[in-house]
């Protein structure tokens, strides 16, 4: 009597796994789909749009290496953006230039946080620079987003229409990694545009790694272990290679190539040099005013923790500058991108650059 019970319920248990299997790849099958046949709403194209562009961007964070394996257009090239638009020049070129590079699954109108004007238009009034707001593909490998910004500016610099005396990058959250795995590909190879870099600020970037991404990472690999969790576990494996260079805050091609992305122990992360004679600020923060109260330290901003956002790991560090780093208290993640506290001090740091 028990061996066809048993018998029966292996054959229903083994379909229901089967089914939730078919269920987790049809997300994201299906999500790519969806947005793919959406490339334009009203002849228009949807990247154009800021709510086309938000869903994009959600996109292209989640699978944004694969669709651009398969040559897909719903992702674009990393350019800089002017209302929606892509543009060879941002409006009204100078010889100051401030580069904003957005963060994971985000667009150039992240920064226009809650409607209010974002920081590059406040820069522009108060203290004459030209900014300019890329959109990228935030799936990709941050290694390979930084080589592609290092050939968008040497481009720039052949291009721009008066001298151009210095440069300023800002990076919010993943962007920071990926201005600095720029300047690091760019003093390489002798890019001309990387000796005009004055100053870099990062905020909220992951540094050290971010905490959710190992998480993910390490939750996969034990469900993975069992036949009842292995479709969850495959599920999760299907996130792009952008969020996975997030788990430790990987900057050049030899963290990820010729490794298995799965293991979970893997070698150590190559240690990228800051740039010389150049001013790297940074910004944390934290969802109780102070960093070392017991929540703060355990969640961070959310998404990052404060001794990542400043550089300060358990085995390795990278050599900022106390004073030129500011922590802002009682905020998350986002508030970053567009906060007056933010503002105040990164046009400080500016300023004092150009006196």
């Amino acid at each position: 009597m028990g061996t066809p019970a048993r018998v029966v319920h292996d054959a229903v248990s083994s379909g229901a796994y089967r089914t939730v299997g078919l269920g987790f790849r049809a997300v994201g099958v299906g999500g790519d789909a969806m947005l793919a046949r959406r490339r334009f709403e009203e002849g228009r194209p949807v990247s154009s749009d800021p709510r086309g562009a938000k869903a994009l961007a959600a996109l292209a964070g989640l699978r944004g290496d694969v669709l651009a394996e398969q040559g897909s257009a719903v992702v674009e090239p990393m350019a800089i953006r002017e209302d929606g638009e892509a543009v060879d020049l941002p409006v009204d070129p100078g010889p100051r230039l401030v580069v904003f590079v957005h963060g994971l699954m985000g667009s150039e109108h992240w920064w226009c946080l809650g409607g209010r004007q974002c920081y590059g238009d406040k820069l522009r009034e108060d203290l004459g620079v030209t900014p300019a707001h890329l959109r990228y593909n935030t799936g990709r490998h941050i290694s390979e987003n930084g080589l592609e910004l290092a050939d968008l500016l040497e481009d720039l610099v052949d291009r721009w229409p008066v001298e151009l005396e210095e440069i300023a990058l800002v990076g919010h959250s993943m962007g920071g990694l990926v201005s600095r795995s720029a300047c690091c590909q760019a003093a390489e190879r002798g890019d001309r545009w990387v000796g005009l870099v004055r100053q870099t600020v990062t905020l909220g970037t992951p540094h050290m790694g971010a905490p959710l991404e190992q998480l993910v990472h390490r939750g996969s690999a034990y469900l993975d272990k069992l036949p009842e969790t292995r479709p969850v576990a495959n599920f999760l494996r299907r996130r792009s290679s952008g969020i996975r260079d997030l788990r430790r805050g990987s900057l050049v091609d030899e963290d990820w190539r010729d490794q298995d992305r799965d293991v979970l122990r893997a070698r150590a992360v190559k240690e990228v040099p800051l740039l010389p004679d150049v001013t790297h600020c940074f910004v944390s923060a934290t969802v109780t005013h102070s960093p070392s109260h017991p929540l703060g330290r355990l969640v961070g901003d959310w998404l990052v923790l404060q001794p990542s956002a400043t550089g300060v790991g358990r085995t390795r560090r990278i050599p900022f500058e106390e004073e030129y780093g500011f922590h802002l208290g009682g905020a998350g993640h986002i508030a970053l991108l567009n906060h007056p506290r933010v503002y105040e001090r990164l046009r400080e740091w500016l300023a004092a650059e150009a006196a």
